[in-house]
C-alpha cells in the first residue's frame, strides 16, 4: 500500500507529453486513476486518466484502456466527456480528455436522494441522449452507473469511463471465467455472460433512475453473487411503495426499462427518451399502472397446484324434476304476516347511529385536521416572485444565497421541495444566485503584449474583447504601461469585461535638423522646439575657418538628418572666430577685356582656408582693365585661389601662399604683385604662384561642366577649373612664371 501511494504522490508536478502538467488527483477506478492535469500549450484544465502500475504489464488492460479511448474519442456529443489526447511515456499509458468542475451523481444521491422527480428526469434524459448517440455510431458502453455520470456546476451531464465499451458486432462481453461490470448495475444478459445490445445500457439506465428516486438500490445481496442472480430470478419492488410521491409514468418508465426479458424493455434509446421528455406532462403523470403479462398466465394447460376436495366441503343439489317428498318430514311453521317491520327498524337506528358517528368523525376531522397544500415550482424565478408564490401557497420561506456562474444575481436556483404536498406554514428553502463570484483584474503592466494577452486569455477574458492602443513612450517597445479595468478592479464574468491596454511603441523618432551655420542661439531655438537638450557642458568653442564668429562648426552626437528622439542631448561646436595663425590678406586683382572698348563679363572665384569655389563677386560690361581687391584668408596648409572667368575679359588664376602671407605681414615687397594678366600669360613674383587658365572644354583633369555646389555656409560654389592635367602650375620663389590660354 505505502509503494502505490508513494508511486501516485510521485505523478503529482510530473509532465507528461511535454504539455500536461499533474496537478493533484481527483478519482479513481478499478483500472485507472484520474488526475487534474493543465494543457502548458493551451493554458486550460484537463482530465489525466493514468493506467494503474500494476497493469501496464498486462495486455489486455492495455487493449481495454486503448479501446476506451478509441469508442469516447468516436463520439461528439455535449454529454459525452471528450477525449482530447491518448499516449504513452515509459511504462505510464493515459488519455487527456475533458476536465469537469462538479460532482459526480453518485456523491449526489448520497448527499440528496431521493432526488425531486423533476431533476432525476432531467438526468435520465441527458445519459438517455448520451446513450443515443453512443448506440448510433454502434458502441455500447456495459457500464452505466451513477459513478460515471458526471455533473458540472452547469447542470450539465456528462457520461465518461467507456472503458468496457464494445461495438455492438462483438460477440461476448466477457473475460476468462468472469463478467466485466458493476454488478449492482448488471442487465440479466450481462450477468448470464451472454451477449449484450442497446437494451442492456437501457436497463443499468432503469437502475440508476431507480436508485435516484428511491435513494438505494433495487438488490442487495450479501456477495456478488448473490446480487446477479437477483437480477436473473427476482421482481424488483416498485418504486411507488418506496416513495409514493413518484407519478406513475415515472414509474412505469422505470418498470419497462428493467424488464428481466429484452422483449418487453424499450427497443431504443430514442423511445426511451421520447417517454422521458413527455412522462411529466399533467395528463401522463396519473396514467395507468404498465401491465407485463406472463406467457405462463395466458397457458390454460398449464399445470397448476388446486386444493382437494372434502367430503361434505359442497352442498349436492337436488333435481328440481324430482316428484318425491321426502318422507316423514314436518312442514315448516307458517310465518307471520308483517316479519319485515322489524328488521327495517333496527335498520333504520343502526343507519342512524353509523351517520351520526360518520358526522362526528368529519367535524373532529375538520377541526383538529392541519391543511394540506401544493408546493409551486420557483426555480429560476426572480425572488421577489417566488417569495409571492410560496406565500400565496401559505408556505414560509428561507432564502440561503451562493454564487452561481451560469445564473443571474436573485434568481432562484433550486428549492428543498416541490410537487408534493406538505402541511400549510412548511417552510421551503431557496437557493439564490448571487451572480458570478467576483474576482480581481491581474496586473499585466510591465509585462509584454503578448505575455499579457496570454495571461488574459488564460483567466477566460476574450481576445476580441482585448483592445491595444500602441503609443510613443519612454517604456520599451512593446511593454503594456496601462490597462482598463485596473490592476485589483473587481469583474465577475470575465467574457463580458472589455480590456484596454496601452502599449508602448517606443520613443517618437524624427530627423535631426541642421544647426551647421547657424547662430548660437538660433540652434538654441531649434533644439527647444524640436524637444531636445544641449548636454551638460553643450557648448564647445573653437576656432574656425569656415565659420564666423559665434557660428556652429559642429553638431553631436548626431548628424544632420539622422533618426533621433525627444528628450536626446546635443553638444553644439561654436565658432570663437579665425585661428590665431589665420592669414588675412587683400589682394589686387586685374580685369581686363580681351579687347579695349568691347564690353565683358567677368566672375571672380575665390578658394581660401575659409570658402571652397564661391563666387566673390559678378562684373558686367567690362570695356576697360578694372582692379578688383580680393580679401582673402590662407593658413599653413591651405592656399588661396583666384580665378577670373567670363566672356570677352582675359581668363586667369592667382594663388597665393602662407609664405606670401608671411611676406606681406613682415613687409617684404612682391614684384608685379598686382597680378596683371593678359592673353599672352600672366605672372607673379615674390614667391607668387600663377596657374593656367582653364580649359573646360578639353582639359582630362579639369571640372568643366560641373554645376555649381552649395558649401556648409550656405554660399553657391562653382567648380573649380584646373589646368591641362588637373592641377595647377606653380613656380619656384622669386620666379616669374606664366602661361596663357584663353577661352574657345
Amino acid at each position: 500500500m505505502t509503494t502505490r501511494k508513494r508511486g501516485e504522490e510521485g505523478m503529482i508536478g510530473k509532465q507528461l507529453g511535454g504539455r500536461y502538467e499533474i496537478l493533484g488527483r481527483v478519482g479513481g477506478g478499478g483500472m485507472a486513476i484520474v488526475y487534474k492535469g493543465l494543457d502548458i500549450l493551451l493554458h486550460r484544465h484537463v482530465a489525466v486518466k493514468v493506467l494503474r502500475q500494476q497493469y501496464v504489464h498486462d495486455e489486455e488492460f492495455i487493449q481495454r484502456f486503448r479501446r476506451e479511448a478509441q469508442a469516447a474519442a468516436s463520439l461528439s456529443h455535449p454529454n459525452v466527456v471528450s477525449i482530447y489526447d491518448v499516449g504513452q511515456e515509459e511504462d505510464i499509458h493515459y488519455i487527456v480528455m475533458e476536465y469537469i468542475e462538479g460532482t459526480t451523481l453518485n456523491e449526489l444521491i448520497k448527499e440528496k436522494a431521493p432526488l425531486q422527480v423533476e431533476e432525476a428526469v432531467h438526468i435520465a434524459g441527458q445519459i438517455c441522449d448520451a446513450l443515443d448517440h453512443a448506440h448510433h455510431n454502434q458502441i455500447i458502453h456495459r457500464d452505466i452507473k451513477p459513478h460515471n455520470i458526471l455533473i458540472g456546476k452547469n447542470g450539465r451531464v456528462k457520461v465518461t469511463d467507456f472503458g468496457i465499451a464494445r461495438a455492438v458486432t462483438s460477440s461476448t462481453i466477457t473475460q476468462t471465467g468472469s463478467v466485466v461490470g458493476s454488478v449492482h448495475y448488471f442487465s440479466p444478459e450481462h450477468a448470464k455472460g451472454t451477449p449484450t445490445g442497446e437494451q442492456s445500457d437501457l436497463y443499468s439506465l432503469g437502475i440508476v433512475m431507480y436508485q435516484m428516486l428511491t435513494g438505494r438500490l433495487p438488490f442487495l445481496g450479501e456477495s456478488p453473487i448473490s446480487v446477479a442472480l437477483k437480477h436473473l430470478q427476482e421482481d424488483v419492488e416498485e418504486p411507488r411503495k418506496v416513495n409514493p410521491l413518484i407519478p406513475q409514468s415515472v414509474e412505469n418508465i422505470i418498470l419497462r426499462a428493467m424488464r428481466k426479458s429484452t422483449s418487453e424493455r424499450y427497443r431504443s434509446a430514442k423511445e426511451m427518451l421520447s417517454d422521458l421528455d413527455s412522462c411529466l406532462l399533467p395528463h401522463r403523470r396519473n396514467e395507468p399502472k404498465v401491465n407485463f403479462l406472463d406467457d405462463d398466465e395466458l397457458d390454460e394447460e398449464k399445470t397448476r397446484v388446486m386444493p382437494a376436495l372434502r367430503p361434505g366441503q359442497y352442498a349436492v343439489v337436488e333435481d328440481d324434476d324430482d316428484p318425491q317428498p321426502r318422507a316423514k318430514e314436518p312442514a315448516p311453521p307458517e310465518k307471520k304476516k308483517k316479519g319485515w317491520v322489524k328488521p327495517l327498524v333496527w335498520f333504520v337506528v343502526l343507519m342512524s347511529l353509523v351517520g351520526g358517528m360518520w358526522y362526528a368523525v368529519q367535524y373532529v376531522q375538520q377541526t383538529l385536521a392541519v391543511q394540506r397544500v401544493d408546493i409551486p415550482n420557483v426555480v429560476d424565478k426572480p425572488l421577489a416572485e417566488a417569495e409571492k408564490i410560496l406565500r400565496d401557497s401559505k408556505l414560509q420561506v428561507e432564502v440561503e444565497r451562493q454564487n452561481d456562474e451560469a445564473k443571474p444575481k436573485d434568481i432562484v436556483i433550486r428549492q428543498s421541495q416541490s410537487n408534493m404536498q406538505v402541511n400549510a406554514g412548511a417552510t421551503i428553502k431557496l437557493t439564490v444566485s448571487d451572480g458570478p463570484e467576483s474576482k480581481k483584474m491581474p496586473d499585466v503592466t510591465k509585462l509584454k503584449l503578448a505575455d499579457a494577452k496570454t495571461k488574459l486569455i488564460s483567466l477566460g477574458f476574450k481576445s476580441e474583447n482585448i483592445k491595444i492602443d500602441q503609443q510613443f513612450l519612454d517604456a520599451e517597445p512593446e511593454t503594456v504601461t496601462s490597462q482598463k479595468p485596473t490592476p485589483n478592479e473587481e469583474y465577475t464574468i470575465p467574457g463580458d469585461v472589455k480590456v484596454e491596454l496601452i502599449v508602448s511603441k517606443g520613443r517618437e523618432t524624427f530627423k535631426m535638423p541642421n544647426l551647421i551655420g547657424k547662430t548660437e542661439n538660433e540652434a538654441k531655438m531649434i533644439l527647444n522646439a524640436n524637444e531636445l537638450k544641449l548636454s551638460k557642458d553643450g557648448i564647445v568653442r573653437q576656432p574656425s575657418y569656415k565659420q564666423s564668429k559665434g557660428r556652429v562648426t559642429k553638431q553631436f552626437p548626431f548628424e544632420p538628418d539622422d533618426d533621433v528622439t525627444r528628450g536626446t542631448e546635443i553638444t553644439l561646436t561654436v565658432s570663437s572666430g579665425l585661428p590665431p595663425e589665420a592669414g588675412q590678406m587683400t589682394v589686387p586683382v586685374q580685369i581686363k577685356p580681351v579687347k579695349e572698348g568691347q564690353a565683358g563679363t567677368a566672375k571672380v572665384i575665390l578658394s581660401d582656408a575659409k570658402a571652397e569655389n564661391a563666387e566673390y563677386q559678378k562684373l558686367s560690361n567690362v570695356t576697360k582693365t578694372e582692379t578688383l581687391e580680393v580679401q582673402l584668408i590662407v593658413a599653413p596648409d591651405k592656399d588661396a585661389t583666384i580665378q577670373i572667368r567670363g566672356e570677352g575679359v582675359q581668363n586667369d588664376t592667382i594663388t597665393k601662399t602662407y609664405k606670401d602671407f608671411l611676406d606681406q605681414k613682415n613687409g617684404k615687397t612682391q614684384a608685379n604683385d598686382s597680378g596683371a594678366s593678359s592673353n599672352a600669360g600672366t605672372g607673379t613674383s615674390g614667391g607668387g604662384k600663377t596657374e593656367p587658365p582653364a580649359t573646360p572644354a578639353s582639359g582630362t583633369g579639369g571640372a568643366s561642366g560641373k554645376p555649381a555646389q552649395q558649401d556648409s555656409g550656405g554660399t553657391t560654389t562653382p567648380p573649380a577649373p584646373t589646368g591641362q592635367n588637373g592641377g595647377a602650375a606653380t613656380a619656384p620663389a622669386g620666379n616669374t612664371t606664366g602661361t596663357g590660354g584663353t577661352n574657345p
